[in-house]
């Protein structure tokens, strides 16, 4: 089987499974994975942005030219040298990775239907340093958004996340993380879920996987794992008017986005980012990002439905969310031919 990793370089790493045993990785934390990934006997490949592309969605930029280079990792620690041509593999090198100057759905885009056409079994997106959880997180993530064009292309395809809790991070949460997901990923893989309206023989489009980043990763009994749905929650501002050049609002947000490890929690507070502008700035017409995280990283716990994927965070519980690979459509929907339509008709002139 081959596998494909497709995300964010730095701060995620995913792969996506070719034919029946090949795994492609597309972060930094590719080489940790690759240890952990699934039952032995896939093939990894890593295909990854160039550079940091968190909060981008499903995007493709259609007018750039998509340059890109290989990557030589070592252990432990994954640096390495890049080349722009393909090599053989040097003393201490563990596999060769592919960066693309583009978006995470780009580089799932081009490693399949480009690189590794006709060889990929399943696209894993991740995983991200920071939650994809909840609606305002799931819509905006690059991470999601690589599984849904891998989905799009009719290839099984999961996203995993590391939701932060801690600042920092503690370094030994990670390799228990790293167990875990590949665990669950298996599980996913061993079982995969039926949906008739699924895009591929009737499965389940893709699946978004959350771990929480808390204390108990470390302990025997680990933490507990569930189905969820999406929590449908909203955001408000997301942009501060900034004075141009002005140094006192240059770093307002971390790069990877909101709830990333480099993400500072006074940044996600209410009223700290208002301090940086006030309201006279905005006729320079000038914005930076820097959106008021505070009630969707943590909510209070009578705003989350019990079920969803925000309200297994809060619990300190993992959560699996099967999902389709399009925009959300009214339970009620049922419509089996040309006669039921007939319903759905408008019947006023406008």
């Amino acid at each position: 089987m081959t596998a494909l990793l497709a995300m964010n370089l730095r701060t995620s790493m995913g792969y996506i499974a070719i034919s029946h045993k090949t795994l492609v990785y597309t972060s930094v934390w590719t080489s940790k994975w690759d240890a952990h990934a699934l039952e032995p006997g896939w093939d990894v490949r890593v295909v990854i942005p160039s550079s940091q592309k968190s909060w981008i969605g499903k995007a493709y930029h259609i007018k750039d030219i998509i340059a890109g280079r290989y990557y030589y990792p070592r252990e432990p620690d994954g640096l390495g040298e890049v080349s722009e041509q393909s090599r053989p593999l040097k003393e201490g090198e563990v596999a060769e990775w592919v960066l693309l100057d583009g978006t995470p759905a780009t580089c799932a885009n081009i490693g399949l239907h480009n690189l590794y056409h006709g060889q990929i079994d399943l696209l894993i997106s991740g995983p991200n340093l920071g939650r994809n959880s909840s609606a305002a997180f799931a819509l905006s993530s690059g991470t999601i958004g690589a599984a849904l064009s891998s989905a799009l292309s009719k290839v099984r395809s999961i996203a995993i996340s590391y939701g932060t809790v801690l600042h920092p991070t503690p370094t030994e949460f990670y390799e228990p993380a790293h167990r875990l997901g590949a665990r669950i990923i298996g599980h996913l893989w061993q079982h995969w879920g039926a949906d008739e309206g699924g895009l591929r023989a009737g499965e389940v489009d893709l699946y978004n996987i959350n771990i929480p980043m808390i204390p108990e990763l470390l302990s025997d009994a680990g933490l507990t794992i569930c189905w969820t749905r999406i929590w449908r929650n909203s955001y408000g501002r997301l942009f501060k008017a900034q004075r141009p050049r002005d140094p006192a609002v240059a770093d307002t947000i971390a790069a990877a986005g909101p709830d990333s490890p480099d993400e500072r929690p006074e940044g996600t507070q209410a009223g700290w980012l208002d301090k940086k502008a006030t309201p006279k700035d905005v006729g320079g017409l000038v914005f930076k990002f820097a959106p008021d995280m505070t009630d969707l990283i943590n909510p209070a716990a009578s705003s989350v439905p019990i079920g969803t994927d925000g309200w297994a965070i809060r619990k300190g519980w993992v959560s699996v969310t099967p999902m389709r690979a399009t925009f959300g459509e009214p339970v009620d929907w049922n419509v089996e031919s040309e006669a039921d339509m007939e319903s759905k008709i408008w019947r006023m002139k406008l």
